[in-house]
């Protein structure tokens, strides 16, 4: 069986942690071995990363100093976990990957998308999803959905997030060879549909 890289991505709050489950439930039925992962993390390295991003308020960090360490936890991830698995015949499926950091340092943070896209091509050594899978959800129903404490990405409020949102609808095309935008505001099994259909295409 051919091995695949997707990811999942959208705003926090969008329901890709249930989706994540679902997907790699349906594709172990269908004889997929699945390797779960997460960017920013599942590596020592990436997940050290992540807490300084998303929780060390007080490491100030301009947008260039944020961007590069999300690539670096990306290099690492890619290297350690992401190919091996991939040259095992692994299906890889990713919460988040490339598409996330042009968006958020790019489109909504005021950094030059397609220098990150560049920059990007170094860390994950060229490697793209084949297939992607972006979230929509209006940025004032997610913020609703956000049970926890707001981490520092989050606290940058409604305007920020109607930028990365529309981000992520401007960037989607070139985050992989294939890529589906899936109504988040519709029920889970709606949605786990949607995204089945388009996993399981040819």
């Amino acid at each position: 069986m051919t091995s695949m890289f997707i990811t999942i991505d959208g705003i926090d709050g969008a329901g890709k942690s249930t989706q994540m489950d679902l997907l790699s439930e349906l594709l172990r039925t269908r004889g997929h071995r699945v390797t779960r992962l997460r960017d920013p993390g599942s590596t020592p390295l990436g997940e050290s990363i992540r807490e300084i991003l998303l929780h060390r308020e007080d490491i100030p960090l301009c947008s260039t100093s944020e961007m590069l360490l999300y690539m670096a936890a990306r290099a690492q991830l890619v290297q350690d976990l992401v190919l091996p698995a991939i040259q095992r015949g692994d299906t890889v499926v990713c919460d988040r990957f490339l598409l996330a950091n042009v968006v958020y340092q790019g489109s909504a943070g005021g950094l030059d998308t397609e220098s990150l896209w560049q920059v990007g091509h170094i860390a994950t050594q060229g490697l793209r999803p084949n297939k992607t899978i972006l979230l929509d959800l209006p940025p004032e129903v997610a913020f609703q959905r956000i049970q926890r404490g707001q981490d520092r990405l989050e606290k940058r409020g409604l305007e920020y997030f109607e930028r990365v949102r529309q981000g992520f609808l401007e960037q989607v095309a070139k985050a992989g060879e294939k890529h589906v935008i899936v109504d988040a505001t519709q029920d889970v099994e709606t949605i786990h549909a949607a995204i089945s259909r388009f996993v399981i295409e040819p």
